[in-house]
C-alpha cells in the first residue's frame, strides 16, 4: 500500500492524474460528484441503482486523496488512488446487487477515511453478455489472479525459509522475485480490507501505535538492521497473510466484474506512479524496478483479458495501448541485469523522468478502457 507526502505525489503524478479525466464523457452527465477535502467527503447522491455507477471525484483539499466504493466486509468494489490537490478523477463501478454500501474518501491516503452511506436499490443485475465475452474475460482474469497468488505462496515459502535459516543473502535474492507475484495483482489484494497494509505497508506510512508487518518490515531487517529477534515471527506472519490472500481468491464465490478488471489495469499503473518512480517503494533494497515491471505486466494481463471486447468496441484504442506498452517495456529493458534489474538508486533523475513520461502516455490510453467496457456491458 503506497503512501506519499502531498507535495511529492502531486509533482510526480500530475500528468497521470489528468489522464484519468480522459475517460468517455458519455457518463459524465449522470456521474455522482464527490468533493473531497482534508476533512470532508461530500457526495451529490447517497442513493443509486443497480448496474454501473460513475463517480467524478474532485480533490479540493491540500493532501493527496483516494476514493473507494466499499461493500460488506470492507471489500472494495472499485477505487481510484493518488488524486492530487485540484485534480478530478473518474471511477466507474458495477454494483449488481441492491443493498447498503459505503463511499470513502481517504485524505493523505492513510487511516480509516471519511465515509458516507450509499444505498443501492433495484433488481439484481448482471452485465449483458449475449456472446459470453464478458464472462470469458472475467474467468480468464480470475485464472490469472489465482495463478499469480499460487506462485506467491510458493515463493513466499522459499523467502521465509531463508529468513528462518538466517541466510540473509538467499533471502535478499528471493525478496524481489517473491514480490513480483504480489505486485502483478496488488489491486485485488487491496480490495480485501486491511490485507494489503498487513502485507505491504511502508515504514513511512505507519500510524501511531500501528504494528508493522509484511514485506517491507522484513526488507529493512535484511538490508538495514540485520535480522531481529522477531524476524522469524514476522516471516511466519507474512506466510499466514499470503495464505489468507490465496484462500480469498481461490474461494468459490470469488468473482471479478469486467469493469473492475479495467480498473485494476489502471490501478497497477497508478501504483508505479505513486511510489516506484520516486524510489520510495523499496527504499532499503532499491529493487523498485522489479515491482515496476511486475505492475506493467499485471496491467498488460488485465488488458489482455478484456481484449476481445476492446477490439470489437474500439480496436484503435487496443492497438494504441499495445504500442504504449511496447514503448515502456523497451525502456525498462535498458535496466535489465541478467534475469533481474539494476539497483534503482543507480537510475538518474533524467532517466526516471523518461520512464514517467512513457508511463503517463500509457496511462492516458488505459484510463479510457473502463468506459469502453461499461458501455459494452449494456448497463
Amino acid at each position: 500500500m503506497r503512501r506519499l507526502t502531498a507535495s511529492l505525489a502531486t509533482a510526480t503524478v500530475l500528468p497521470l492524474a489528468l489522464a484519468g479525466c480522459t475517460e468517455k464523457a458519455s457518463s459524465d452527465a449522470d456521474a455522482i460528484t464527490v468533493t473531497a477535502t482534508d476533512s470532508s467527503c461530500e457526495v451529490s447522491a447517497t442513493e443509486g441503482t443497480t448496474g454501473h455507477s460513475t463517480f467524478s471525484v474532485t480533490n479540493q483539499g491540500t493532501k493527496v486523496t483516494e476514493f473507494y466504493v466499499l461493500a460488506t466486509g470492507e471489500r472494495a468494489l472499485g477505487e481510484v488512488e493518488n488524486i492530487g490537490p485540484g485534480l478530478t478523477r473518474q471511477l466507474i463501478v458495477n454494483i449488481p446487487d441492491p443493498g447498503d454500501y459505503e463511499l470513502m474518501c481517504r485524505p493523505g491516503m492513510v487511516g480509516d477515511g471519511i465515509r458516507e452511506a450509499f444505498t443501492v436499490t433495484g433488481e439484481p443485475r448482471s452485465a449483458t453478455d449475449e456472446d459470453g465475452r464478458l464472462a470469458e474475460a472475467a474467468d480468464g482474469y480470475r485464472r490469472y489472479i489465482r495463478s499469480q497468488v499460487d506462485a506467491l505462496v510458493t515463493t513466499t515459502g522459499t523467502f521465509v525459509a531463508a529468513i528462518k535459516a538466517g541466510d540473509v543473502d538467499a533471502a535478499k535474492a528471493q525478496f524481489p522475485i517473491t514480490r513480483t507475484y504480489y505486485e502483478r495483482i496488488e489491486p485485488e489484494a487491496e480490495s480485501f480490507g486491511d490485507l494489503d497494509p498487513r502485507l505491504d505497508l511502508r515504514e513511512a506510512d505507519l500510524e501511531p501505535g500501528q504494528e508493522w508487518t509484511g514485506f517491507h518490515r522484513l526488507e529493512k531487517d535484511l538490508w538495514v538492521t540485520g535480522l531481529q529477534p522477531d524476524s522469524a515471527a514476522m516471516a511466519d506472519r507474512l506466510t499466514a497473510d499470503v495464505q489468507e490472500l490465496a484462500d480469498l481468491v481461490n474461494a468459490d464465490d470469488y468473482s471479478i466484474d469486467p469493469t473492475r478488471i479495467a480498473g485494476d489495469a489502471q490501478g497497477l499503473l497508478d501504483e508505479i506512479s505513486t511510489s516506484k518512480i520516486t524510489g520510495e517503494e523499496d527504499i532499503f533494497s532499491h529493487t523498485d524496478l522489479y515491482d515496476f515491471q511486475a505492475n506493467v505486466d499485471g496491467s498488460q494481463s488485465a488488458i489482455a483479458a478484456l481484449r476481445p471486447i476492446l477490439d470489437e468496441q474500439d480496436p484503435d484504442l487496443g492497438q494504441l495501448i499495445d504500442s504504449r506498452f511496447a514503448d515502456l517495456d523497451l525502456a525498462l529493458g535498458q535496466y535489465r541485469d541478467g534475469e533481474g534489474f539494476v539497483s534503482y538508486d543507480t537510475v538518474t533523475d533524467e532517466q526516471r523522468q523518461e520512464l514517467s513520461r512513457l508511463l503517463d502516455a500509457l496511462s492516458a490510453e488505459v484510463s479510457k478502457v473502463q468506459g469502453v467496457i461499461a458501455e459494452a456491458s449494456g448497463q
